[in-house]
């Protein structure tokens, strides 16, 4: 969205807007490095299509997805941020078998990993587990590096849960949780994760807690520009570790 990368842009040396088809890239430095901000638009497509655009046309040394996402954790407040230490997809699932009439019951539902194999992942039993995207180990201690100045929350390791769907359903978020240990969720990183992992360049997912319907928490709108100077701290604290090595 519009409010997840404004200020990003505005951190940029000379930042110059590109379109590229449907999607908005700025190009620019930060501490004289070129850095491309891009607007993904919201959605898994179109994340994982402004991130393959973005591997084409720009050559990244490496990829941060960032933004806002919906607490799964009831230990989360809002401001607070999360690290991805991995990300997961939770819109791809095998149902259960039920006849009609017979309704719908998530618990009975198997996770698919869409690249264990050439075959149908919904037919192979093998592929009836979850596929985790693990950031980049250099990328995951530069943001450990930035929290100790992020004064707004807490700063903390976890997982992000991506898909095509908004979860009001306490049931459902509390099984993700159990089961995949989801911290929060939202609609991008693990789409760029795999674009990013298929190209092999290092990633990282970092979200701020916009709100949090486990322990009652409304939406805050400030929690992007927090999230953004945040992740500014980490490119800055990731070119360093860059430089020294």
């Amino acid at each position: 969205m519009e409010v997840e990368v404004r200020a990003l842009v505005a951190g940029l040396e000379r930042p110059a807007e590109e379109r590229i088809q449907g999607w908005t890239f700025w190009r620019g430095t930060l501490d004289g490095y070129p850095v491309i901000v891009s607007k993904t638009l919201k959605g898994m497509s179109s994340a994982a299509a402004a991130t393959a655009l973005a591997v084409e046309r720009f050559s990244p040394a490496a990829i941060i997805n960032q933004g806002t996402a919906g607490g799964h954790d009831p230990a989360l407040h809002v401001y607070d941020i999360v690290i991805g230490r991995e990300a997961v997809n939770v819109g791809a699932f095998k149902t259960g078998f039920r006849p009609r009439g017979g309704g719908s019951n998530f618990a009975e539902w198997k996770p698919m990993d869409l690249l264990y194999s050439e075959g149908s992942a919904g037919q192979d039993p093998n592929a009836w587990t979850m596929h985790r995207f693990p950031a980049d180990a250099l990328l995951l201690r530069a943001a450990n590096q930035a929290s100790t100045t992020y004064a707004k929350g807490r700063v903390v390791e976890g997982v992000i849960a991506s898909s095509d769907t908004w979860t009001s359903e306490l049931d459902r978020i509390e099984r993700l949780r159990d089961e995949f240990h989801t911290s929060v969720e939202e609609m991008e990183t693990a789409s760029a994760a795999q674009v990013a992992g298929l190209s092999q360049i290092p990633f990282l997912g970092i979200r701020v807690v916009s709100n949090n319907i486990t322990n009652s928490q409304a939406y805050d709108g400030q929690t992007a520009p927090a999230c953004q100077a945040f992740v500014i701290d980490v490119v800055k604290a990731y070119l360093g570790a860059r430089a020294s090595r």
